[in-house]
């Protein structure tokens, strides 16, 4: 028994280390972007879904208004969802700038009404370019030139940025900001590795007639999440090579880490919930392994109160992976000019093995509260 669990530990302990060489190859491989500054011809729609951001959303506007990006060239349509707040009465008192309002106002429960939001505000719109950000997000005067920079340069029918948290107050917060680093990275990876799977809808671009094209969230709108990583999987399904990583700093928006854990196990799991719907199921195959991988961390750990060998065990593959995140993560820490934040990593990790068994569990079943709704 013990040859055997060891065999399977070793099998599974290499397989992370492919997986976290595959991404810190396609890190490196997404190359400079090439971006025109001036020029521009592109009409451009910001679209963001708000329900329930009045102490954040006029400070999202106020940055998406003082963009370089020329004014004629942008439209901006935010989509109230069934707000019970001031949210609506906020964005409203930006008319006379050129905010449009979009109130939802559905006679029937929806299990997506994020999805819904967009496919309205796109619906709406009557730019060329769809640029999706959330109601709480931040961002530096140059983010859209930056995008449509490079859209205007290299031609990508959808963008990937990079999203970053930042203003973290707390020792939990700097480790949400240390993980998050590795799942944004992981998706520019996976675009430069040529398989785009996964990306943030926090910073997102496309193009109009694409999401039309691919049927928008027709198939994938049962779910409450997923309007970004599976709208992405249906544009890459349908036009392979055709999506970009922007790996530029001026083109990084900025969010917040959740405050508490109860907050936090509700994003991972609405985040987890959108894996069933993958098209691509060697992606699928891959993170159950990665999964199965966590089990068989906490399993040696247990057996170690019986065995000191498993306990052993456990510690070499804590090793591995702490060299691997560190193989990982410098590089993207260095890209958002994070870098101290590596210090939180070596307490990162044993809570990481727990939280990722957890949540791959939870994420697939049940029902959980977001935005003030029951989902599932």
């Amino acid at each position: 028994m013990t040859v055997i669990l060891s065999t399977i530990s070793l099998l599974l302990t290499g397989l992370f280390l492919c997986v976290v060489a595959f991404i810190v190859i396609g890190w490196h491989a997404i190359k400079r972007p090439r971006i025109k500054f001036s020029g521009f011809t592109t009409k451009v729609t910001v679209m963001i879904a708000a329900r329930n951001e009045e102490e954040s959303i006029h400070l999202t506007i106020n940055d998406i208004l003082a963009q370089d990006y020329p004014k004629h060239l942008t439209e901006i349509i935010i989509v109230d969802d069934h707000s019970t707040d001031r949210t609506s009465e906020i964005i409203a008192g930006y008319a006379d700038r050129g905010v449009k309002l979009l109130q939802l106002n559905e006679d029937k429960p929806l299990n997506s009404y994020k999805k819904k939001a967009i496919a309205e505000a796109i619906k709406l719109s009557n730019g060329e370019l769809m640029v999706a950000t959330d109601a709480d997000c931040r961002m530096g005067n140059k983010w859209l030139s930056s995008i449509v920079g490079y859209y205007e340069e290299e031609h990508p029918l959808m963008i990937s940025s990079p999203v970053s948290y930042f203003e973290e107050k707390t020792v939990f917060e700097r480790m949400q900001a240390l993980e998050f680093f590795s799942l944004i990275a992981t998706g520019g990876a996976f675009i430069g590795n040529g398989h785009a799977s996964t990306c943030n809808g926090a910073n997102l671009a496309y193009r109009k007639d694409v999401f039309y094209e691919v049927g928008g969230f027709k198939g994938i709108d049962d779910l409450a999440s997923g309007d970004d990583e599976l709208l992405l999987q249906k544009v890459a399904a349908k036009h392979p090579g055709r999506i970009g990583f922007l790996k530029w700093y001026d083109a990084i928006v900025y969010t917040h880490a959740k405050h508490n854990f109860k907050s936090f196990m509700q994003q991972r799991r609405r985040w987890a919930s959108k894996s069933v719907k993958y098209k691509d199921k060697k992606v699928v195959a891959l993170v159950i392994g990665l999964w199965l991988f966590n089990v068989s961390v906490l399993a040696n750990l247990l057996l170690g109160i019986y065995d000191i060998y498993y306990l052993k065990v456990s510690a070499l593959q804590y090793l591995f992976v702490f060299l691997a995140e560190i193989a990982l993560l410098l590089p993207v820490t260095t890209f958002f000019k994070r870098k101290l934040l590596m210090w939180v990593l070596p307490f990162s990790i044993p809570l990481y093995f727990v939280y990722f068994v957890y949540i791959g569990v939870l994420g697939n079943k049940g029902k959980y509260i977001w935005k003030g709704r029951m989902v599932k």
